[in-house]
């Protein structure tokens, strides 16, 4: 009875400490002792079992029903039998009948032991899940416990955590041992435990970097608006400050580059152009494309989310990046479709449509270089809408009096009964798209053709 006593005590010690409940581990030892008699009484047997909360004494009875007819020996009996058992036990009552479990005792020991363990390990797990789950998002530290395949087991501490190989900076390779930091991405329930997932590319990871590395930005003063990453290559990060006396790429970089140069060991010399944010969209895009500077921006369809970007002639290849990276983060960090061009490429344009616009003009008959010139400037290069003038829509122009009106207008309307324009279809198809805009940033083929072969890789704000 004693030892019986110190195991209660037992119990309640474990239940402070590990938050095991007494209760539920004497619930399961009953369990466990009713199903061993049952064995030994008949498998259909009502079993009871109970432990005394306080002195834990077992007692086990087998719980019958009185009835005048058997048909189950195990679950009913006679009445006269009945008496012995508890005196004035009518029909249809339950007789308890007692049985010896002191010689179960043992099983009760074992039971209770394998019940604690796996108790144990289930709050434990259940700890570690409610512990680390509300880290979702935190950056922590560990060792390279081992490999599995290509993933890594960091070792945390209280519990191992999975770097998977989608989730590695490509160009970095570890050995077991080596301390690493990563953020926690998530945090699931799985059959051995919680099961965490870290992260070193996502763009999450290099957030909690500068809120660590820089404290304007954990304090909120400098505000990372957005994140577009080549994990390991190259990054781009829109910044801004809420306060009007704090320059937010000045805070980034640090004195002499020691705040960002940190970060960048982080992540194996990652490149990280700092972007400042600005409201007007043509300005943004313009400092989307650093280290690389823009002649101008001028936006093609505000709609669809296209621009085109003008550059120097040898800023060209800076813009592009190597294998196109450059432009493509810029893209994805504005959310727009962005066509570049040197200034060459757009002198060739604008050239050639010159050209064109000079030999539909041509056609016109008495019409001379200089005012065919005059009309090109003016915007009246089509033909059939010339037609429809009347001679004062033209003397407004420089160098092009009533007659010379007159006969512009005469060679137009000529022109247009020789060559009718042909009738458009009700369900005509949408006009082809400008050749200006038909160099995108998600085809390159012809610009990078005139890069050079390979581009120095440059942080713009370091």
């Amino acid at each position: 009875m004693a030892q019986k006593s110190d195991l209660l005590l037992a119990l309640d010690q474990i239940e402070r400490e590990k938050g095991v409940k007494k209760d539920e581990i004497l619930l399961m030892v009953e369990g466990a002792i009713a199903s061993a008699l049952r064995k030994h009484v008949g498998k259909t047997a009502n079993v009871v079992c109970v432990i005394d909360r306080e002195t834990a004494e077992i007692t086990a009875c087998i719980r019958k029903k009185v009835s005048e007819v058997i048909t189950d020996p195990e679950l009913e009996i006679l009445p006269a039998d009945a008496q012995r058992f508890r005196k004035g036990a009518a029909l249809g009552e339950d007789v308890d009948l007692p049985v010896d479990a002191k010689e179960f005792a043992r099983i009760a020991a074992q039971t209770a032991k394998q019940v604690l363990i796996q108790k144990i390990r289930e709050i434990e797990r259940e700890n570690l899940f409610v512990e680390f789950k509300p880290k979702e998002g935190e950056l922590v530290s560990g060792a390279v416990h081992r490999f599995m395949e290509r993933n890594i087991i960091i070792d945390l501490g209280k519990a191992e955590a999975i770097l998977p190989v989608r989730e590695q900076i490509r160009r970095e390779r570890y050995n077991v041992g080596d301390r690493i930091r990563a953020v926690i991405l998530k945090v699931d329930k799985a059959q051995r435990g919680p099961q965490v997932v870290l992260s070193r590319a996502a763009s999450l990871f290099m957030r909690r970097l500068f809120e660590m590395e820089v404290p304007e930005v954990g304090e909120k003063v400098v505000e990372i608006l957005d994140i577009a990453r080549d994990p390991g290559f190259r990054s781009k990060i829109v910044v801004k400050s809420n306060n009007p006396k704090v320059d937010p790429v000045g805070a980034c970089v640090g004195i002499r580059g020691s705040r960002i140069r940190s970060i960048m060991n982080e992540l194996s010399g990652e490149r990280i152009d700092l972007i400042p944010w600005s409201d007007d969209t043509a300005t943004f895009i313009a400092n989307s494309i650093a280290p690389a500077k823009s002649n101008s921006v001028r936006i093609l369809d505000k709609a669809a989310h296209q621009a085109e970007i003008i550059v120097p002639n040898d800023q060209l290849a800076l813009t592009i990046g190597r294998d196109g990276q450059n432009i493509r983060l810029a893209c994805k960090l504005t959310g727009w479709s962005l066509a570049v061009k040197s200034e060459q490429q757009k002198a060739d344009a604008q050239k050639a449509d010159d050209d064109s616009r000079r030999e539909a003009m041509s056609v016109l008959k008495g019409i001379g270089p200089k005012t065919s010139e005059v009309l090109i400037k003016s915007g009246l290069t089509d033909i059939h809408k010339l037609a429809t003038l009347q001679p004062t829509d033209l003397t407004g122009l420089q160098g092009i009096g009533e007659k010379t009106a007159e006969k512009i207008i005469e060679s137009a309307k000529e022109y247009v009964a020789e060559n009718p324009k042909p009738a458009i279809p009700a369900a005509a198809a949408a006009p082809a798209e400008s050749p200006e805009t038909t160099e995108t940033a998600e085809a390159q083929p012809a610009a990078e053709a005139q890069t050079p072969p390979a581009e120095k890789p440059v942080s713009g704000q370091e």
